[in-house]
């Protein structure tokens, strides 16, 4: 819990010294021709104790004032489909782009309403396995599972251990250990050796699942919007780099099959799962544009450049700690991520 304390501590000041740079005139060069932002949940908040996934929500009014601060500070809204045009185009408007990853339920009940109320498009990525609830979001099975806990035995790979779960620090620390397991073996294996675990202590994670994310009906319901699209996040979730080529293939083409049969066409956008530097590679980005997407997006942050590679586009997260509308101008001004030496 300090540690992340002191690294939210390091992002607030890097934020405020970017906005600051920012009013001055300094660094304009830095903002590009404009930013893709990564949502996951859009809800009201509900205080919880032990909120490890907290950073992946942020509230719809927080997202009312972050489309309002990109218009008071010139942005045009556009798809992310029309992205490759403006690139190509000469066009000196920046531009912002809105996605959301995972499918929630509540993307369509507090996101889609207030997109519509700014006329903003957004693409939402869904994942198969979400979708048809033959895969789990192993993140929130695993904050339910260690909330209500107070130890928890576990074997990762040497044996059981019983972990004390007593206070919020020993709870995040856990979190981080299981994460970490998650991504250090086979990905399916841990997620259902986790899934096992939480039904022996009464916790479904399917049920979770079901819960949080739309269903086929749901995502109709959510493209009858004009604004909303759909696009690939493949069928399992798992990190695509880790994944054999045939494999990872076969999770980016099918999962664009499964959003055709829900649209009636074919998605030209995808997100990698995690999306992070270790989670998607070059072969990857190949594969993405074998398949014929025209845009697949990551999570590594940064602005938008001619040069980019639209097979592994940079994306700017709006973080649930982080929100305030300054901060808003601070990321999409692209000054942080210079200082921090990104593109």
């Amino acid at each position: 819990m300090l540690r992340q304390a002191v690294k939210r501590t390091a992002i607030t000041g890097g934020l405020e010294l970017a906005g600051l740079l920012h009013a001055g005139g300094l660094m304009r060069q830095a903002r590009g021709r404009g930013a893709i932002f990564t949502l996951h949940h859009v809800r009201p908040k509900q205080p919880r104790a032990f909120d490890p996934n907290a950073h992946l929500e942020i509230t719809p009014e927080f997202l009312e004032t972050a489309i309002t601060t990109l218009k008071r500070d010139g942005y045009r809204f556009i798809a992310l489909e029309a992205l490759p045009a403006h690139l190509a185009s000469d066009d000196p408007q920046p531009v912002a782009v809105f996605t959301l990853d995972d499918g929630y339920r509540n993307n369509l009940k507090h996101a889609a309403p207030v997109f519509s109320r700014h006329d903003v498009p957004f693409t939402v990525f869904v994942a198969g396995g979400f979708i048809d609830r033959t895969h789990t979001l192993w993140w929130e099975t695993l904050a339910d599972l260690l909330e209500r806990q107070s130890s928890l035995t576990f074997d990762f790979g040497t044996g059981d251990e019983t972990l004390a779960l007593g206070s919020l620090q020993q709870k995040q620390a856990a979190f981080d250990r299981f994460a970490a397991f998650v991504h250090s073996i086979d990905e399916a294996t841990a997620i259902d050796r986790l899934n096992r675990t939480a039904q022996a202590l009464g916790i479904d994670a399917t049920g979770i699942t079901a819960a949080l994310t739309l269903d086929e009906a749901g995502l109709k319901a959510l493209v009858e919007n004009p604004l909303a699209s759909l696009g690939a996040h493949t069928i399992s979730h798992r990190s695509v780099t880790r994944l054999n080529d045939e494999t990872a293939r076969a999770e980016m083409d099918l999962s664009a099959m499964r959003v055709e049969q829900i649209t009636g066409h074919r998605p030209k956008s995808l997100a990698y799962p995690y999306g992070f530097a270790t989670a998607v590679s070059t072969r990857d980005h190949r594969l993405a544009k074998d398949l014929g997407f025209s845009t697949a997006v990551t999570t590594q942050p940064g602005t938008l450049f001619d040069s980019v590679n639209t097979a592994a586009l940079p994306r700017i997260s709006l973080n649930g700690h982080f929100q305030k509308a300054g901060y808003v101008t601070a990321l999409a001004s692209g000054i942080a991520f210079k200082l921090m030496g990104a593109r």
